[in-house]
């Protein structure tokens, strides 16, 4: 059945279409969409016509083309936030109706680097401890999380004890409490340490948040680097015009 049943632009019914097919799973999850040629026939569009629905779709990660081999569909993120909220990995799981768990990688202790220096206000004797763990969301990793921070503001036990939250470690002292965090984003593609460990083929892209953890008396007391699977997390942010 074609779609000029309106008077909208040809463009809007194609993506409307597309998109209803898609809901009634007609097109399913990571499964590769007929070519150009066919479905501007069964749409009864023009092939630029359908490129151009295509195109806002791909600009609403809706679709993903890959060049020489076909459009695919993309999965729906399991898991979406608004990053002008705090929140963390573990409830943004649980709001999706999933059980959180992490696997544990490695924590050491080491001497600062430049970098630590500037990022902390640290003295150059000052160590840091870098903590790198996997959560998962009912089993399946879906977050590689890197975090340093100086090894004077966590419980000398901390390194032992893996299950301890960071930010509850930090808090034992009663003098540090996370009050806000600044936050990079960045797409990237295929990560050779990363990827595996969460599953992603080298078509999956992942999202890494970097995010520099402020107490009360805004100072830097957390730097945090996580690695989000890109098909299963999804951010947002409210702008308010000013």
């Amino acid at each position: 059945m074609t779609i000029k049943a309106d008077h909208r632009h040809l463009y809007l019914q194609v993506i409307d279409r597309l998109k209803s097919d898609i809901d009634k799973e007609i097109y399913r999850e990571n499964e590769k969409l007929p070519s150009e040629f066919e479905l501007s026939k069964t749409l009864g569009v023009s092939r630029a016509t359908l490129r151009e629905a295509l195109r806002l779709l791909e600009e609403e990660n809706i679709i993903v083309r890959r060049h020489g081999v076909g459009t695919f569909v993309n999965p729906k993120p399991l898991f979406t936030s608004g990053i002008e909220h705090l929140s963390s990995i573990s409830s943004m799981i649980e709001n999706a109706g999933m059980v959180p768990g992490t696997i544990f990688m490695s924590a050491q202790e080491e001497n600062v680097t430049e970098e630590d220096i500037e990022r902390f206000q640290a003295d150059i004797d000052d160590n840091v401890i870098t903590i790198e763990r996997v959560r998962t969301a009912d089993g399946e990793p879906v977050v590689y999380c890197v975090d340093r921070v100086l090894a004077s503001l966590l419980p000398s036990e901390f390194i032992k004890n893996q299950t301890v939250s960071i930010f509850s470690a930090l808090e034992q002292t009663g003098n540090i409490r996370v009050a806000y965090a600044v936050t990079y984003i960045d797409p990237v593609g295929y990560h050779e340490l990363v990827s595996p460990i969460l599953k992603c083929g080298p078509e999956s892209a992942l999202l890494v948040l970097k995010q520099l953890h402020y107490d009360e008396n805004d100072r830097v007391v957390l730097y945090s680097k996580n690695y989000f699977r890109a098909d299963k997390f999804s951010f947002h942010v409210v702008r308010k015009r000013v």
